[in-house]
């Protein structure tokens, strides 16, 4: 029953590599849909970010307003740091509820957690594995702005604003280099997925 935490830097090609990973048997859990789910109305969360951040950060169909949020952190090392405790600790709770949850259906199921902010907040967690996305920033930059229309200057700050590609890498067990074609990509993660006893076996026996 190994718990893997899989995570990359913005448009790093993580969702590919757990996408291959759901299909060839893993339970994954997204880290990012956690925290939408915390934040629903009515919410713990969300009643605590209007407290923190101001009402005016809610819809006024109770909904969170996630750029005008964006907008109002970003940048702002202290906001963030605010947001996080409020967001943090019940994505962590949720999180373990749901891999008890898969673990209860199915003893020897692999879960994968598909975590952005590992480095950030949950590094020390109990993984067996931790699995890192990888490509060089301007390689993601690229992305940004071929994929998601943003200006260049937008990716960089995107970019910059995330913990180090070598910060990342100096917590990887295994790293998918995400530098060359899908095919490449997803030859790496079946190649992770059919040596995962040996990787999880290198890992205990450090």
């Amino acid at each position: 029953m190994p718990l893997i935490a899989l995570t990359g830097g913005i448009a790093s090609g993580k969702s590919t590599i757990a996408g291959r990973l759901a299909e060839r048997g893993a339970v994954v859990v997204d880290a990012d849909a956690i925290v939408r789910d915390v934040q629903q109305p009515g919410s713990p969360v969300l009643a605590d970010i209007a407290a923190e951040f101001g009402p005016h950060m809610i819809r006024s169909d109770g909904s969170l307003d996630r750029a005008r949020l964006g907008s109002r952190v970003f940048g702002d090392d202290d906001a963030v740091k605010r947001l996080n405790a409020i967001v943090h600790p019940a994505v962590r709770l949720e999180s373990a509820r749901r891999f008890a949850e898969a673990f209860a259906a199915d003893p020897d199921a692999v879960v994968v957690y598909d975590v952005p902010l590992l480095v950030e907040a949950r590094v020390d967690d109990p993984w067996q594995l931790i699995v890192v996305a990888h490509a060089p920033a301007e390689v993601r930059t690229c992305r940004l702005v071929e994929l998601r229309d943003m200006s260049e200057a937008d990716a960089a700050a995107r970019i910059a604003s995330q913990v180090s590609d070598d910060a990342r890498l100096a917590v990887a067990d295994v790293v998918i280099d995400t530098t060359g074609s899908l095919e490449d990509t997803l030859r790496q993660t079946d190649d992770l997925w059919d040596r995962l006893p040996e990787h999880l076996a290198a890992r205990s026996a450090r």
